[in-house]
């Protein structure tokens, strides 16, 4: 009954409020109003959380938006945000909208030449940065970015000698000021949904990075579609976030940001990767937004411990696995029940613990996941959501719902109010509140994926029995092989990374007569292997065996090469959503691959 009420309130302010709210800052003012001196965004400050309530992120975002305009921005302008994720970080992002301007949030990860690409390209008349280490690459870039004129610091910097280009502000005099709330909320009484919020450069998989215009109804429309999602699904609380992928990428931008505000939700920022699973722990999230890649460490990681104790812990996880196994492909059996219960009294329990032990749900974005993994965590009794988006729509798209039956092959029908079309060479096409304005100074691609109000995603698949969407291929990946069979890459790959052995993988064979593969050992898997490459190629292959095994004739993969080092982003080989860069590697593998065809 409780459940109920929950779902029926937040369905009451989907429809409403969240439909009516001009724009994002006046969503948060709204929300600041209601919670008041409740917590919000919670940091690590030595060993304890601290955390900053809704009321004092309010004043704070009021002073900077008054700080930016009396430094001379005008509406429009934009400004650059070059953070990890903390509290300053949404809080300045807000303050940039509040001033009217326009954030354009950029990766911690870009090296000097990205910044020049991003501050040239969007014009940028101030940078806020966190930083000293982030600063050392940004600066640089500042002394020949013609109309950046404002260097804001949240962090003491040491900066030499100050570029006389740029005048220099400390955060935490421009944030000292109480504000004047009344006056903001009557001026963003006249920024409407469909004036551009921020730039998002996304972080390509292929040349350089464009400027997604994306406006405040677009991440409106996002936030309601998933308030819509946790509404009927699983009923609103208190929750809370724990927010680690990076704030610049457009996925945790709405879903880790600007959704956990339209819940009133506390939300947590994490340390760092390596310390995620403590936080976890400490922390108990609620829902968390993640990539598949965190899915496939973690249930390695558990899958491995568990063998490591065998016995009783090891039996247990097959007759998870084996049950639900049965349960999803609809042969579940009378017999399984009181395994279920014992399993949900043991394992599940320890499992969930290590998640927090609250864990609603977890959503999963940014690439494919592989259905096994999905399957895993359903069978230890965690809910995991795939959903699809880009950032060219804001990013979501659609979102698997377990009231609609969750199919781990599919990404679940599309958010409410959102439209979704197959072309007829199989492209999915998108239409609604959620479709970008264009990329930013680049009106040939624009035009290029804005067909008559339709979002052309790149993305081939389809939509099941039920509305839900299926994805093959991206239209653009799609391996032709010599005789003009088409084959998924993503697919092979995503087999390949199961098997213990590799972590990373890349399928080569556009145009030729099979496939081949680039291939990362998993470091401690091959541990056992260093210093002996025969060995380590045996092993490797011996799992490419077993995926050949399982794939059709044109899937396998016949040769193989170890790369030389991991894919990471900072030798540019994974974007920071950790999708691989085909054209970059292909670049420095290429003459190697090309001599496996030669053998």
């Amino acid at each position: 009954m409780a459940r109920e009420e929950a779902a029926r309130r937040v369905n009451r302010v989907a429809r409403t409020e969240l439909e009516h709210f001009p724009n994002l800052v006046s969503m948060f003012l709204t929300r600041a109003r209601e919670q008041g001196e409740k917590p919000f965004l919670w940091a690590k400050r030595g060993d304890q959380w601290t955390a900053i309530s809704y009321l004092e992120a309010a004043r704070q975002v009021t002073a900077l938006a008054d700080s930016l305009r009396n430094m001379g921005l005008n509406p429009g302008d934009r400004v650059m945000l070059v953070s990890e994720n903390r509290p300053e970080w949404l809080i300045a992002d807000l303050g940039i909208m509040a001033a009217g301007c326009i954030t354009v949030p950029t990766y911690t990860t870009n090296t000097t030449r990205d910044h020049q690409h991003i501050l040239a390209n969007s014009g940028a008349a101030a940078v806020i940065v966190s930083t000293q280490k982030l600063a050392k690459p940004l600066l640089p870039a500042v002394l020949f970015a013609s109309e950046c004129h404002h260097v804001i610091s949240i962090d003491d910097i040491i900066t030499g000698q100050s570029p006389d280009v740029a005048r220099f502000h400390h955060w935490s005099e421009l944030v000292a000021s109480g504000g004047d709330r009344d006056s903001l909320e009557l001026r963003m009484a006249s920024v409407k949904r469909d004036d551009l919020a921020c730039l998002i450069y996304t972080s390509g998989t292929g040349g350089a990075p464009r400027g997604v215009m994306q406006h405040h109804g677009m991440i409106l429309h996002n936030v309601a579609g998933c308030i819509d999602v946790i509404a009927n699904d699983f009923g609103w609380d208190e929750e809370v976030f724990l927010s680690f992928l990076p704030a610049s990428h457009a996925y945790e931008h709405t879903g880790g940001q600007h959704f956990p505000i339209a819940l009133g939700a506390q939300i947590y920022y994490a340390e760092s990767l390596e310390k995620l699973a403590a936080n976890i722990e400490e922390v108990r999230p609620t829902i968390m937004v993640v990539v598949p890649r965190l899915f496939e460490m973690l249930r390695a990681k558990i899958m491995k411990q568990v063998e490591k104790e065998g016995g009783l812990p090891a039996y247990l996880m097959g007759r998870a696995l084996s049950i639900e196994s049965k349960r999803y492909s609809g042969k579940s059996a009378p017999w399984d029940l009181p395994m279920n219960g014992l399993l949900s009294l043991t394992l599940r329990r320890k499992v969930k613990r290590k998640f927090g032990g609250r864990m609603k749900a977890m959503v999963s974005g940014g690439a494919p996941l592989n259905p096994e993994v999905g399957l895993f965590f359903q069978a230890m009794g965690l809910p995991l959501l795939q959903g699809y988006g880009q950032t060219e729509a804001g990013p979501v798209i659609s979102c698997n719902r377990p009231r609609a039956g969750i199919r781990m092959e599919t990404v679940g029908p599309p958010l409410k109010d959102t439209e979704v079309r197959i072309a007829e060479d199989g492209e999915i096409m998108v239409r609604g509140e959620l479709v970008m304005q264009g990329y930013w100074h680049n009106p040939d691609e624009s035009g290029r994926v804005l067909k008559d109000d339709w979002l052309a995603t790149g993305d081939v698949g389809h939509l099941d029995a039920n509305g839900r969407i299926v994805i093959t291929d991206r239209k653009k990946d799609l391996i032709v092989n010599d005789k003009g069979d088409n084959v998924s890459p993503q697919r092979v790959e995503g087999m390949l990374t199961l098997q213990p052995e590799i972590l990373q993988a890349m399928i080569y064979g556009d145009r030729r007569p099979h496939l081949v593969a680039l291939l990362v050992p998993d470091p401690e898997e091959t541990k056992a292997f260093r210093g002996d490459p025969d060995a380590m190629h045996k092993a490797v292959s011996r799992a490419v065996d077993r995926v050949n095994a399982e794939v059709s004739i044109i899937e396998k993969v016949r040769r193989f090469i170890i790369a030389d080092e991991p894919f990471t982003v900072e030798n540019e080989m994974l974007t920071p959503s950790m999708k691989i860069r085909r054209h970059v590697i292909s670049k420095v593998y290429a003459e190697r691959l090309d001599a496996l065809y030669k053998r």
